[in-house]
């Protein structure tokens, strides 16, 4: 009996270890996107507005177009769209011929805006590079601190940005995010999610936007920073009228 009841104790030990076994990066960014929306953002279509312009995205499995609309002064449309075949631009009906580093230019401005507002869709492509920095605890909320880069081949136009993010431990949301970028001199943002709201099954959020002018912090510094109230607001970052359709 004395045996037996050693060998059922190592048995529940066993147990308890592993059932307390820490989640993968990978894990919990599968997580975030199951919580999110899931597989109902594979074939969705999305529209939104963002401050004066119309957004749309499409996607058919691994295909994929995000298109950008706006109005010119002689109240021309000006259809910007990226896709798996590359980047163009219409006036009008007709495509417009445009240097590559324009193509870039414009390229990074349509792919940034639909990145985020479909986050945390995206974060697991086969591109993006992602790491456990440990856990975190921001206004006594308990965060998976993720570390997100991405290869060059595969990772987009602006593949050189790397990211944090914050995700909570028992819902798997996203409420904060860091970034660098390297356009327009470089800079620092920091961003905590609000307004979150669920449309045709997918989850959506605006954003206060801060930043830091040491372009050499770590990332993984700023939530210490925001709560410390060292940040600066720069702007709110808001998708209004959105629309979630599906074939």
């Amino acid at each position: 009996m004395k045996h037996l009841s050693v060998f059922a104790i190592l048995i529940f030990c066993l147990a308890c270890s592993s059932g307390s076994e820490e989640l993968t990066a990978d894990e919990i960014v599968k997580n975030a996107i199951a919580h999110a929306g899931g597989d109902k953002y594979d074939h969705a279509k999305i529209h939104f507005q963002f401050r004066d312009m119309e957004y749309a995205s499409s996607r058919d499995g691994g295909k994929y177009v995000y298109q950008r609309f706006q109005k010119d002064s002689l109240d021309n449309l000006i259809t910007d769209e990226l896709s798996n075949e590359g980047f163009r631009r219409m006036i009008n009906d007709s495509v417009v011929s445009l240097s590559d580093s324009l193509k870039k230019v414009y390229s990074n401005s349509v792919n940034s805006v639909h990145y985020f507002v479909q986050l945390p869709y995206g974060l697991d492509a086969a591109a993006a590079n992602k790491k456990l920095l440990g856990k975190d605890t921001i206004k006594g909320k308990e965060y998976y601190e993720i570390q997100v880069s991405f290869d060059a081949e595969g990772g987009g136009t602006d593949h050189e940005d790397e990211y944090v993010y914050w995700i909570d431990t028992q819902h798997y949301e996203v409420d904060y995010l860091a970034y660098n970028y390297e356009v327009n001199g470089g800079g620092v943002r920091f961003r905590k999610a609000y307004n979150p709201r669920t449309v045709g099954g997918i989850r959506f959020v605006d954003y206060e936007n801060y930043k830091y002018d040491d372009l050499a912090v770590k990332l993984s510094k700023l939530d210490s920073l925001f709560t410390a109230g060292k940040l600066q607001k720069v702007s709110t970052i808001q998708t209004e009228a959105i629309e979630v359709t599906r074939d």
